[in-house]
């Protein structure tokens, strides 16, 4: 019995460390939850203005991957600076990619939006299949702009700041 207390006390102990331990991705606090997209893609763009149009509860802070603030979190999660392949969502200091990021993100709007919510049944590699049709052909697609569109100061508070 005393093996048993000891070693709950342990874990307890281990977990209080971990939460204490664990740090969240520069520029967030612990219940940010952020989009990073490319802000030189159209569609990527759309994406942006259609998460401020209906993310009614302002759930969701946005950073463009080239911002600096976008960097810095790519970086902290190892993923390259220099190309961008997917849509990140993170959540505290969990990093959603792909079909995965899309779902999640979905999944927090009003309807009729989360009713896509449905497609996390199918395997993620089916799903990742159809995102990366999409994602690696989104230039050609959608087109693509010179610089990033910087947020108008009406939806500045949206975004994702270093401040």
């Amino acid at each position: 019995m005393k093996g048993k207390i000891a070693s709950e006390r342990s874990i307890i102990s281990l977990r209080g460390l971990k939460s204490m331990t664990m740090s969240l991705p520069p520029y967030m606090s612990e219940n940010d939850k952020v989009i990073l997209f490319d802000g030189v893609c159209k569609l990527c763009n759309f994406w942006s203005g259609f998460i401020i149009k209906h993310d009614t509860q302002n759930i969701f802070k946005l950073a463009s991957v080239q911002s600096p603030e976008g960097q810095s979190i790519l970086a902290y999660f190892n993923y390259p600076t220099d190309r961008f392949d997917t849509m990140l969502y993170i959540e505290g200091s969990k990093a959603y990619q792909q079909s995965d990021a899309f779902l999640n993100v979905v999944s927090q709007l009003g309807l009729p939006w989360k009713l896509f919510s449905v497609f996390k049944c199918l395997p993620a590699f089916i799903r990742n299949w159809g995102y990366d049709r999409i994602a690696l052909n989104r230039y050609f697609l959608f087109g693509k702009y010179d610089h990033c569109i910087l947020p108008s100061a009406e939806h500045q508070s949206r975004f994702l700041t270093g401040n």
